[in-house]
């Protein structure tokens, strides 16, 4: 069972599109992180130090800060839909950048390029709107990335290009072997426009809709994300990299809901859940359900250093404690080993839903408020990367998860620790038997 298990799971991990989904969306990471660095400068928690530094910079202190924000938040799609493409070609041993760049202009011709201002009722034409260039735009991005870069690599494989004289250098016969992709390509984009256009929609609106919408709710639900944080260590507990997973494949929705946040505040509006605001967001996830590592393992490494028996332990819980403060948690994982371990499987599931409750329980009722577009590094330590999050509130929470995991680790590393004792005893007593004869 658990063969098939681990086979039906590589085999759908294994996909070019999921492959090219968890790699492309990577691409985002650096500006989302580095953005929301900028973000929080422009929204410091703190009146007397927003009023000093108002006095020292100007009132507009922090419109290039927002500047930076909005250049770096607001593109996340247009990243992502060339980055996924680009990925795909290349498992498919094609010019990958191209495939990017082709991915690019389809989301561009999808995209409405004209806006009505409500005030006036002028138009204003040949726009890029970065409403969809951002988290609004994420699933069409995915979908059109995928899309296009198979569509691109299938072609180039049936040799629908046009075919340089040898001596033409590689990088002009690159670009005429696009050319009749690209037709193909943006001919099926414009035919949906057209499509679109005749409902008085467009395809970016109706993606979201129909798809980005329903998978943003759906996901900001207690039972789901207590699901996913339960699906990441199943798939561990099997030797499958089950946070690489279930990001790969849910990041961009929590990108989504992150940015939805963040335009609330941008509008003028409070961040509450009355006014719309998302639950579980890319915050929610890094730094509540992984925190220390998938499985919340700072618990089982504590256990360790206080409580255990065995010498193996004793020294794994001494080698696992700093990386775990900084949410790495491989030595612990593989060290123990988690992997393959029926016992202590039950806590390693258990304790990321319970995270995921306490959380998304401490939103709802008020406590806690609901994640902006401030982010921080995944490799922040707990508390600290809670309170920047959402302040105060947040490194309580933070507090109270980790004190969880200690609880729930403890009587199950006591069992696996009498064993791993007792089996330290039996290999010594061996050894002293080989050493009298």
């Amino acid at each position: 069972m658990g063969e098939k298990i681990v086979n039906s799971v590589m085999t759908f991990v294994n996909t070019k599109a999921v492959r090219a989904l968890k790699d492309g969306i990577i691409f985002t990471l650096p500006l989302t992180m580095i953005g929301s660095i900028f973000l929080l400068l422009a929204q410091l928690p703190s009146d007397a130090i927003n009023n000093f530094l108002a006095s020292v910079f100007g009132e507009n202190f922090r419109t290039p800060l927002f500047q930076v924000y909005g250049a770096t938040f607001n593109i996340i799609a247009l990243v992502a839909v060339i980055a996924i493409a680009y990925q795909y070609a290349k498992l498919c041993n094609h010019d990958g950048l191209m495939a990017g760049f082709l991915a690019l202009v389809t989301f561009l011709i999808l995209a409405p390029g004209s806006k009505t201002d409500a005030a006036s009722g002028v138009t204003i034409g040949n726009i890029i709107d970065k409403a969809w260039g951002g988290g609004q735009g994420m699933v069409a991005a995915i979908i059109i990335g995928l899309v296009v870069g198979a569509i691109y690599s299938k072609l180039l494989d049936m040799n629908l290009t046009i075919k340089m004289p040898d001596g033409v250098p590689e990088g002009v016969s690159k670009q005429f072997a696009a050319l009749i992709p690209a037709g193909i390509i943006f001919t099926g984009a414009m035919l949906l426009f057209i499509l679109f256009n005749s409902m008085n929609t467009n395809f970016m609106a109706w993606i979201y809709k129909v798809l980005q919408s329903p998978l943003q709710n759906v996901t900001d639900s207690l039972p789901a994300i207590m699901f996913l944080a339960a699906l990441a260590p199943f798939f561990w507990i099997f030797g499958i990299h089950g946070t690489t997973i279930v990001n790969g494949v849910m990041e961009g929705i929590f990108l989504a809901n992150t940015a939805a946040n963040q335009a609330i505040l941008d509008s003028g509006m409070a961040l509450t859940i009355a006014n719309g605001a998302k639950i579980v967001t890319k915050q929610f996830w890094d730094n509540y359900i992984i925190m220390t590592g998938t499985g919340i393992t700072i618990g089982l490494v504590v256990a360790m250093l206080f409580t255990a028996k065995a010498a193996k332990n004793k020294t794994l819980g001494k080698i696992a404690l700093v990386p775990g403060v900084f949410n790495i948690n491989e030595p612990v994982t593989f060290g123990l080993p988690i992997v393959m371990n029926p016992l202590i499987a039950v806590p390693y599931m258990v304790i990321p839903a319970l995270a995921a409750l306490i959380t998304y329980t401490a939103i709802s009722i008020g406590f806690m408020p609901p994640f902006s577009g401030v982010m921080a590094p995944w490799t922040t330590p707990p508390i600290i990367s809670g309170f920047i999050v959402t302040g105060w509130q947040g490194a309580v929470v933070q507090a109270l998860i980790l004190a969880m995991s200690v609880v729930v680790y403890f009587p199950f590393f006591k069992k696996q620790d009498a064993n791993d004792a007792k089996e330290e005893a039996a290999i010594h007593e061996e050894h002293l038997h080989h050493t009298e004869e």
